[in-house]
């Protein structure tokens, strides 16, 4: 009985990248066919792996391209049709538990046509709270106002430990 590798997927409008993650496979086979099917064989270290998907739509064999590396198999499959699907195996319900989605590739349907310009239409940032132009966080509010207009000159010991940063600290702290 062979075992799955762990096989990650993202997807395009135009294609499906696949990658089986299999470090050191040996005598990789593969194959693509038309309707929509995906197979892939592969031994590591005299344990045999399978990989058998009925993908969601028909692919164009012709123009799907494969690559195998030391620590992967990557795969690029051009969809027959330009559009996106649900996900990538025609089989409803839950996925095979090798097969999880690829995020470093992931791009949603709306990023690829051009959204992710980040259209924020209306909203108004200043009732998010992100603070103003009256904070600083070197003075307590109180030796803020009264010192207004002065420049004061300070020296400051150099920190030797968390216990003493914390100690200048308290002051903040103290009502």
């Amino acid at each position: 009985m062979s075992r799955h590798p762990s096989v990650k997927w993202a997807q395009r409008s135009d294609k499906i990248y696949i990658t089986v993650e299999l470090p050191d496979a040996k005598d990789v086979k593969h194959k693509l066919e038309a309707e929509g099917k995906f197979l892939f064989n592969a031994t590591r270290d005299n344990v045999a792996y399978e990989v058998d998907l009925e993908l969601f739509d028909k692919i164009d064999v012709e123009q799907s391209k494969a690559n195998v590396g030391v620590r992967s198999i990557i795969y690029v499959i051009q969809k027959a049709e330009k559009k996106w699907w649900s996900r990538l195996v025609k089989q409803e319900g839950k996925p095979p538990a090798f097969l999880k989605v690829d995020w470093d590739k992931w791009v949603d349907e709306d990023d690829e046509k051009g959204g992710a310009d980040m259209d924020f239409g209306d909203m108004d940032f200043s009732k998010l709270g992100m603070g103003g132009d009256d904070f600083d966080m070197d003075l307590p509010k109180d030796d803020e106002e009264e010192n207004e207009g002065e420049e004061k000159e300070t020296t400051e010991e150099p920190v030797t430990s968390a216990t003493d940063e914390a100690k200048k600290l308290e002051c903040f702290l103290e009502p």
